[in-house]
């Protein structure tokens, strides 16, 4: 990452592949007091109004294409296999749309179900679009993936990732045991989701991620008029979107409004200090403004700055892990700790590692607190169980060891 280049973030997976995900059951958000629209950031006037104005409940509205395909190309599978899986099997198994993936332009419902193709959040838009109109409950996760950089136009764009689970329709669900509350669409490939963390987002958020990505496609194309329109919409759809912010902020700057560009940055940084694209942005902004030795302490502020995202550590711990190199996995799970000394899942795995160096009672030690950081009865059995599982392996090597002598 560096401070010469203007940095945003899109969402839009890198992958074709479609995998299909078991989920236990449906994480709900916790509530927070909601986020205000920062209209002192909005220079309407420095640009063009659309011709056609954005609106937003075209998002997901369907088209009469997508009406008939529920109502008569698919009703009979629907029918059959219940709702959700004789969706998924018509969009995705089966092919009969023959999707394909696309990142070069995001977008709506009805959009993507015509060309047949989209990016991520185009191919999750399209979906819970039909899914919404099968009554189908849904939820909508935002991934953590290791960062992927490209560069277009002189701007440097980090690509993120969203993808939704789907539960069954009321009168579809059987109370039958191991019966699924959620299946999860995602379209990363197998390897790539091993150590996957979600984080639970609201319909609105995926509207605003829609419209920042059309921002920030608009702003590679030099529109500026329309990346402006876009990325304002987006903070007014979810103002806790930073992203947007951020793109705002880099539209300014490449219209030459660079004054104007510096307020979004700050506001960024009042709410996540350590936001490494603001930061970045910002000694730009700074040194455009002539204010060069403010540019030049963010910079190194920036270049001191760890650049490693939530469960990076750890997933870096469980790697050394499975090629036995205990020592380093270790260091890396005392690392996320250090960060986050509430996880139990960080204590069990330093637990792991702790007992393939030998050292038992540290081992004991960081299992004790996976057990005390554990939220419910059935984490705490589980760690339980999983110590015994150990001990049982212990004893066996132990057998082995007598017997080869």
């Amino acid at each position: 990452m560096t401070p010469r280049s203007v940095l945003f973030t899109v969402w839009q997976c890198l992958c074709q592949c479609l995998f299909f995900v078991v989920s236990l059951s449906l994480l709900g958000c916790a509530s927070a007091p909601p986020a205000r629209v920062q209209p002192q950031l909005f220079h309407d006037a420095l640009f063009k109004p659309l011709a056609e104005p954005i609106q937003p409940g075209q998002v997901f509205a369907l088209s009469p294409a997508m009406r008939r395909y529920l109502d008569e190309d698919i009703a009979a599978q629907l029918r059959s296999k219940g709702s959700r899986q004789g969706l998924l099997d018509a969009l995705y198994l089966k092919s009969e749309l023959m999707l394909e993936y696309d990142s070069s332009y995001t977008r709506n419902a009805a959009e993507a179900f015509e060309a047949k193709r989209g990016n991520c959040l185009s191919l999750v838009i399209m979906t819970a679009a039909l899914a919404k109109q099968l009554d189908l409950p849904l939820s909508y996760h935002s991934v953590f993936v290791d960062e992927f950089w490209t560069r277009s136009e002189g701007i440097f764009v980090l690509s993120g990732h969203v993808n939704l689970s789907l539960g069954k329709r009321l009168g579809e669900q059987h109370r039958t045991h191991g019966d699924a509350d959620l299946l999860t669409v995602d379209f990363l490939p197998a390897e790539q989701r091993r150590f996957q963390r979600t984080r639970v987002i609201d319909e609105n958020t995926i509207v605003a991620m829609y419209m920042n990505n059309r921002a920030a496609e608009a702003l590679i194309a030099n529109q500026m008029d329309e990346a402006y329109w876009w990325a304002r919409e987006a903070m007014v759809q979810d103002p806790k979107l930073m992203a947007a912010y951020n793109t705002l902020s880099v539209i300014y700057r490449r219209a030459g409004q660079s004054a104007q560009a510096e307020a979004p940055l700050r506001y960024v940084l009042a709410q996540e200090p350590g936001n490494a694209q603001a930061m970045s942005n910002l000694v730009l902004v700074l040194n455009d403004l002539g204010k060069v030795q403010e540019s030049e302490a963010l910079a190194l502020q920036l270049k001191a700055l760890q650049p490693y995202p939530p469960y990076r550590y750890f997933d870096l711990g469980v790697l050394a892990m499975h090629g036995a190199d205990f020592k380093a996995a270790r260091d890396y799970f005392d690392k996320e700790i250090a960060r986050s000394a509430f996880v139990a899942e960080f204590h069990f795995w330093a637990a792991l590692a702790s007992y393939g160096l030998g050292d038992l009672a540290l081992a004991r030690q960081q299992l004790g607190q996976a057990v005390a950081n554990s939220n419910t009865p059935k984490d705490k059995a589980s760690y339980t169980a999983k110590l015994e599982w150990l001990n049982t392996q212990r004893q066996s090597a132990e057998q082995r060891t007598r017997i080869l002598r």
